[in-house]
């Protein structure tokens, strides 16, 4: 059985990563949440005001997305929980976070430890400490959101990381918010939550990220063959076009949904501006490594058998969405471009020596060991 436990963190986490190139700190953002809260008009379902402190519970958020979410919404001044099983530290120094900053939020974040599938531990837990806002990060099916509402009564906002991997595929990308969905989509899961967030008498935003990269996240497969001076497998023809988008710039946009009456009710595609083809992204991963041009090696995945492993990491066709959405209605655009952006991620991650997983060329070395036979 799950147990509640509510830490607040005094000292800074013993899983530690250096400062370095650049800062994560919000500033910006502050002064643009202070400029709208003079024209904003809520509509009858939105009981949320960005203007005032919120207790908000983040289901996640030691990883990736929620670490930089959580930064952000303790800077502007929220009372912020972690609800996760504990078996990450809650609080790590970000790459290009001061001492002080990091001091401030493990000094300032909570954490509410259980495991979301116990749904009566959920419900107990969440009902007796009461949260205004939750952002729910890591929900993947319906039946894992339902206790939370049930458990909150008077919630104002509930902002879900969605996908945008639930479009059903089209001949007329990019995906916009309407577009068709996929009911058999491997994240089937997502849409069927938005659903029953549509069905329930609360204030939603869904949030449709398209591929998301940046410090701690999965660009690190090409950085690993860059690195190793080793060919890029690509397949096909590698003119795929996919679009990437910052964490950063996804972690503003969560920010930027919160008591924000355009956002009521609403689905949100987020992304980089532009979009790139897969040799693109390998070319850019290398000028964003100062890596030489790379050799990129085209592939039929038809005729090979990798068996459970994937050989490459994005799948395998045309897949980008329109932004205009959020640009026109929340006032957001993306600061990185994806040169940039993959700079930023290579100087405060494998630049530094730190990636998520060892380089694994097992599948690349099939690949071209049957490109150098039919070579000769």
């Amino acid at each position: 059985m799950a147990s509640l436990v509510v830490v607040q963190h005094r000292q800074p986490s013993s899983t530690v990563l250096s400062s370095s190139l650049s800062d994560f700190n919000g500033a910006r953002l502050t002064s643009s949440v202070q400029l709208r809260r003079k024209v904003w008009q809520p509509k009858r379902a939105l009981r949320v005001s960005a203007s005032s402190a919120k207790k908000i519970l983040i289901m996640g958020g030691t990883r990736f997305i929620g670490i930089f979410l959580s930064r952000l919404l303790v800077k502007e001044g929220h009372q912020v929980t972690l609800f996760t099983r504990g078996k990450a530290p809650i609080a790590q120094q970000l790459p290009g976070e001061s001492e002080a900053d990091f001091s401030d939020f493990s000094s300032k974040i909570l954490h509410l430890k259980g495991d979301r599938q116990d749904f009566n531990f959920v419900k107990t837990s969440l009902a007796a400490e009461g949260f205004d806002v939750v952002y729910d990060i890591n929900g993947r099916e319906a039946v894992e959101v339902e206790p939370i509402l049930d458990a909150l009564p008077n919630l104002e906002q509930y902002i879900y990381c969605s996908s945008a991997g639930v479009y059903l595929k089209t001949d007329y990308p990019p995906h916009y918010e309407v577009d068709a969905v996929d009911p058999k989509s491997r994240h089937k899961g997502k849409l069927e939550t938005e659903s029953l967030l549509a069905s329930r008498d609360v204030n939603w935003t869904s949030i449709r990220p398209v591929y998301i990269y940046g410090p701690l996240n999965v660009e690190e497969w090409f950085f690993h063959r860059l690195k190793a001076g080793r060919p890029i497998p690509v397949p096909n023809s590698g003119i795929q076009i996919t679009q990437l988008g910052h964490v950063k710039d996804l972690a503003t946009a969560f920010i930027k949904v919160l008591g924000n009456p355009n956002a009521s009710k609403e689905v949100f595609n987020i992304s980089g501006d532009k979009y790139v083809t897969f040799d693109g992204l390998a070319r850019a991963c290398a000028k964003a490594g100062g890596f030489p041009e790379p050799e990129i090696v085209h592939y039929n995945p038809k005729e090979f058998d990798f068996g459970k492993k994937k050989p490459f990491p994005f799948r395998d066709q045309h897949f980008f969405a329109s932004i205009d959405k959020a640009k026109s209605l929340l006032g957001w655009t993306p600061e990185f471009d994806l040169v940039e952006g993959l700079t930023d991620s290579y100087n405060l991650d494998f630049g530094r020596g730190t990636f998520r997983k060892e380089a694994d060329f097992s599948t690349d070395d099939i690949i071209l060991g049957k490109s150098l036979v039919l070579q000769s």
